[in-house]
């Protein structure tokens, strides 16, 4: 889930006209789980092919990926997460054990005919398998689309990939990216502009955001490692928080006392006792130097095959698919014939 900075956020709403011809470094499991979570049918079953394998996240990654490079000519290296570290284990249960809670609400929802109830449940349910993920990286190389494989946390390689100047920003949901350090993260680059609350059972409208981190530090006084100590303390994917501190109270703590080692005792000693192993993840992440992209070339037929053969897509849909990446294509080459 990432850290909870939402209250003391620092942000800018803009519109996809904005970031035109921006790259981006994609937190691909964020939005893979975004996709299986809200592409579903209207009682909450994901998209299946012949076979009952589910394709929502093939659907969304196809259409709305195509369609920000082909009309916003925008261009993603989309950044697959490696092995969790072992300090995220117990985030990691706590996730599983909410999806099966939610498993069974839904089949209850489902029993009852309250299909409005069910979807709310379903979108929690999503979990990416192996081979959703092969799939996805399938895909990505069929229609020309870079990805990369991190070593660890996707958020860290791709913060670093902003850093070095790699690309134009971070692309995810959560906040994390930029406590590893992320020059700016853009949130919310979609087409359709909602989002499904389903404690409230409804959407609402999104639009897409910037966070610049110097400018987002400069608004709260405070230097980049105190915007991890003040996450320590509200609670990460890596350790619990301090009950009863929330990001606006932690942020006046952090101000006040400069660091989470002079916090008065009775809220250090409810913290854990690896501080540092904990701001290192953030601090000095796992990633990888060197790039070795997959070739940005469109498979045509292989595409054809793999998504309407083994995936079922209509093949009127993947005609679009491939349009949209023929376009793109030819705008590349015609920016750099005229060099």
């Amino acid at each position: 889930m990432g850290v909870n900075l939402t209250p003391i956020i620092e942000k800018k709403i803009i519109s996809l006209e904005d970031i035109r011809g921006k790259s981006f470094a994609v937190d691909a499991y964020v939005v893979l789980h975004q996709f299986l979570a809200l592409i579903r049918t209207g009682d909450g079953k994901p998209l299946m092919n012949k076979e009952g394998d589910v394709t929502s996240h093939l659907v969304g990654l196809a259409l709305r990926t195509t369609h920000l490079i082909s009309e916003f000519n925008m261009d993603f290296i989309f950044v697959f997460d490696g092995k969790p570290l072992k300090l995220k284990e117990n985030e990691i249960l706590r996730r599983k054990k909410l999806r099966e809670k939610a498993k069974q609400d839904y089949q209850k929802a489902l029993l009852k005919k309250d299909y409005k109830t069910a979807f709310s449940k379903a979108v929690m349910t999503g979990q990416l398998t192996t081979q959703n993920v092969e799939d996805a990286k399938k895909l990505l190389d069929l229609l020309g689309i870079k990805w990369i494989q991190a070593p660890s946390e996707g958020e860290a390689q791709a913060a670093y990939m902003t850093k070095k100047g790699i690309v134009w920003a971070c692309n995810s949901q959560d906040y994390d990216s930029l406590l590893y350090g992320a020059t700016r993260l853009v949130r919310y680059i979609t087409i359709q502009g909602k989002e499904w609350l389903p404690s409230k059972l409804k959407t609402r409208k999104l639009r897409p955001e910037i966070i610049d981190l110097t400018s987002f530090l400069k608004k709260l006084e405070i230097k980049y490692e105190q915007l991890i100590d003040l996450s320590i303390l509200i609670g990460t994917d890596y350790n619990l928080g301090v009950k009863g501190i929330d990001p606006k109270k932690s942020l006046k703590l952090i101000k006040k006392y400069g660091q989470i080692e002079n916090l008065p005792n009775e809220i250090k000693g409810k913290l854990p006792l690896n501080i540092d192993e904990i701001r290192n993840i953030y601090l000095k992440p796992k990633i990888i130097h060197d790039y070795n992209f997959n070739k940005e070339e469109l498979k045509e037929e292989e595409l054809i095959s793999f998504l309407c053969d083994k995936h079922s897509f209509n093949r009127k849909t993947v005609n679009i698919i491939i349009n949209r990446m023929k376009k793109s294509r030819s705008r590349k080459k015609i920016t750099q014939w005229l060099g």
